[in-house]
């Protein structure tokens, strides 16, 4: 797939700065997925970091070139070259939990009742947390977007 087409997919972007920690994202995520009022069974998660001040979200990356879907034995984990959205495919998936210890960000996590790992799968191209964020500290953005705020944000911070 050629660049152009790379930097236009769409991704997640997280700003700390306009985020209030209210985590509806986190239960409308888990409500989406089970139907179910949670914090636990969301594909993301808010935390607060006393030194920074500032939450935090730790969610999937839908990285470009992912660690998981290199490392899962069962070829359960994949990315969709067009959308870009990296996915667990629930009935190939066998449990073993590499995906979660290959990811820079643990972010698939073990659902014990289902006996799989989970993540974010973009709610299909509708994601639920950014709908649900009324200050749009999580918005759809494209990759391109998600890059250069990335390096405006935490590369600058690293140089100086």
């Amino acid at each position: 797939m050629s660049e152009a087409l790379t930097s236009r997919q769409r991704v997640l972007l997280y700003n700390p700065e306009r985020c209030t920690g209210c985590r509806f994202c986190e239960i409308a995520c888990a409500y989406y997925h089970f139907k179910e009022i949670t914090l636990e069974k969301a594909h993301l998660h808010i935390t607060f970091n006393e030194e920074k001040g500032l939450f935090e979200a730790t969610y999937c990356q839908h990285c470009d070139e992912p660690l998981c879907v290199a490392a899962c034995p069962s070829d359960a984990v994949t990315k969709d070259p067009k959308t870009g959205w990296v996915k667990i495919n629930s009935v190939r998936c066998i449990g073993c939990r590499t995906c979660t210890f290959i990811c820079p960000l643990s972010v698939p996590w073990f659902n014990e009742e289902r006996h799989i790992s989970m993540k974010c799968d973009f709610c299909d191209g509708d994601p639920q947390c950014a709908k649900v964020c009324s200050p749009q500290a999580i918005r759809v953005v494209t990759r391109e977007e998600a890059w250069r705020f990335n390096e405006e944000t935490y590369l600058e911070v690293l140089t100086r």
